[in-house]
This record gives structure tokens, C-alpha cells and sequence, in this order.
């Protein structure tokens, strides 16, 4: 059921901003964030991991000066503890920030889905990364909460920091 209101919501979203908007994607409007993050597992899953290591990638176009839209995916490595296997996140999602003015305050949400590596017996489930930071024109510094909502009620919960560099088209 979640996978049909992901494509649902990515097919709405998809649809409507292409009937109301002209796409010209120029360095001014467009580019690739490259980045990494960590953070430290909360809730259900800090009993078993101890630290969060990401990579993430993310393409972006603005659709005003003030709010952009994109697509992200990455990398995010979870170290078990106590004997626990380390397993990874996969996310495969649409983002939305808005950022105040040029330069400064910015916040914005991932949501997708994230796929599971090395967890047996679940593929994944929702992914929410919702961000609050810090932007210029080369650089965005953030905060974030990640949770994917994974299948048999495995809730993995990430509190974090990160930073990306934007690449100009």
C-alpha cells in the first residue's frame, strides 16, 4: 500500500508541475548536490546500531528563486553494535525546499523509499527526511530526522547533520 501512494504522489506531483511550468534548466536554477552526513540512530534501532556515515546525491531545479524541487538518493551506512550486522538505507526519492532568501535559512523533506541492505526479510518502506538548515550558493548545511517506516514494524530513526556542495550544470 505504501509503495501505490509513493507512485500516486510522485505521478501527481509529476503531472502537475509539467502541465504548469515551462522546464529551462540553466546553472542558474539547476544542479547536482553532492554530499555527506551523519548522524546517531534514536528509537527502535539504537539498541542496535551505533552511528549513521551517508553519501548523498540529489538533483535539483528551482522552480522560483525560493522554492526547488529534485530528486535524491545516496547512501547511508548504519554500524551495529553489540554484535549486530551493519546494514544500509537506499533512499529513491523526491525532495521539496523552500529557502527564505539567496542565501541563508532553508528547510525541506525527502520522500521516497527507502531500500534495505544486508537487514534479512524486509526490502524497506517509507522514507521521510525532513532538513532545516543553512544555504549559500555553493554550500547547504543541515539538520535532518530520517525514518523509514521498513516493513514487519522496523522503524530506523536518524538524528543528523550534513552538508552538500551544489555542481552548476
Amino acid at each position: 500500500m505504501k509503495k501505490v501512494i509513493l507512485l500516486f504522489t510522485l505521478f501527481v506531483v509529476g503531472t502537475t508541475f509539467a502541465q504548469n511550468h515551462e522546464v529551462n534548466v540553466t546553472s542558474e536554477n539547476s544542479w547536482l548536490k553532492i554530499g555527506l552526513n551523519a548522524g546517531l540512530p534514536v528509537g527502535d534501532i539504537d539498541s542496535s546500531a551505533s552511528f549513521a556515515l551517508g553519501l548523498d546525491l540529489k538533483g535539483q531545479y528551482l522552480v522560483t528563486p525560493n522554492f526547488g524541487i529534485g530528486l535524491a538518493t545516496g547512501y547511508n551506512h548504519l554500524f551495529g553494535k553489540d554484535g549486530a550486522e551493519d546494514f544500509g538505507i537506499i533512499p529513491a526519492a523526491a525532495f521539496a525546499r523552500y529557502y527564505f532568501k539567496p542565501k541563508g535559512l532553508f528547510i525541506g523533506a525527502d520522500f521516497g523509499y527507502g531500500f534495505l541492505t544486508n537487514v534479512d526479510n524486509n526490502d524497506g518502506g517509507l522514507y521521510v527526511n525532513p532538513q532545516i538548515g543553512y544555504h549559500n550558493r555553493d554550500w547547504n548545511f543541515y539538520a535532518y530526522y530520517q525514518n523509514t517506516f521498513a516493513e514487519n514494524d522496523l522503524d530506523i530513526q536518524v538524528l543528523g547533520i550534513g552538508a552538500t556542495y551544489n555542481l552548476r550544470f
